[in-house]
């Protein structure tokens, strides 16, 4: 990424490497934006390498494990180092952990779900989002999850993690509703990425099950994120039934549903 001016806006984009994260990198490049792209993997290189010849943007890879703080400001440093405005910013990064919060998990693994999911959120948008602010323009988008709207038996920190990210991104877009800065949340439910392996989740009624493509996934974020729109609850038909219905629901039937999901060797 070179500091030169450039009349294409820049977006900033996390967990780029594959998933969701990567089709909303190539949303961006589809529509004129230039990159900064990040992921804790080896997988940000040469999806910066695909973005470039898919797009012809100019795309700057960031290999960084945003689970630590340092790894969030070593990207903010090397975003303000472009000397350029972000335009876009999509706080994407991710992951879960599966199975009984007591015996069948690791401490570390769920602290690291906190640490991304939460922490990280939290730590770059303080860092990012004051120069949007300043210039009175900008777009935010938050991947939170359905898994927001409902208590998670066998994923337990994940949904109370994704819950935060809601609940932050809907606090943000209200107190920035007077200052040119749009703040978009977008809510997938099962998608067709890495997700469920690197969650030891793939024997599970929900790993195993049928999963949205990640690119609609993305581009139905994108289009809610040019709209300014709130929420966007991505995929399928059932997602936006589940989502309308968590607002009813009980939260003790919502339990037992997600468990029926999410329970280990719920998918024999």
């Amino acid at each position: 990424m070179t500091t030169q001016s450039n009349d294409r806006p820049l977006a900033v984009v996390t967990g780029a490497s594959s998933g969701i994260g990567y089709e909303l990198a190539a949303q961006f490049a589809e529509h004129g934006y230039d990159l900064v792209i990040a992921a804790e993997d080896d997988g940000i290189t040469p999806a910066a390498e695909k973005l470039r010849r898919d797009g012809g943007p100019q795309v700057q890879p960031v290999r960084v494990d945003l689970a630590r703080p340092e790894g969030v400001e070593e990207l903010a440093v090397t975003v303000r180092a472009t000397g350029r405005p972000v335009d876009a910013l999509a706080l994407n990064a991710g992951r879960g952990a599966g199975g009984d919060f007591v015996g069948g998990t690791d401490l570390a693994d769920e602290l690291t779900v906190i640490d991304l999911n939460v922490r990280s959120t939290v730590h770059l948008a303080k860092l990012l989002l004051p120069a949007m602010v300043e210039r009175g323009a900008g777009r935010v988008l938050f991947t939170s999850s359905i898994a927001s709207t409902m208590p998670g038996p066998f994923q337990a920190v994940y949904n109370a993690s994704k819950s935060f990210v809601q609940s932050f991104a809907e606090a943000l877009r209200n107190e920035l509703k007077a200052t040119g800065v749009t703040v978009t949340s977008l809510m997938p439910g099962p998608t067709d990425t890495e997700f469920f392996a690197r969650a030891d989740m793939e024997d599970t009624r929900v790993g195993a099950g049928r999963k949205d493509d990640p690119r609609t996934v993305a581009e139905q974020g994108f289009k809610a994120l040019m709209k300014g729109d709130q929420t966007v609850t991505a995929g399928s038909l059932m997602n936006k039934v589940q989502t309308a219905a968590g607002k009813i629901v009980p939260d003790r039937l919502k339990a037992e549903q997600h468990r029926r999901m999410a329970e280990p060797g719920s998918a024999s």
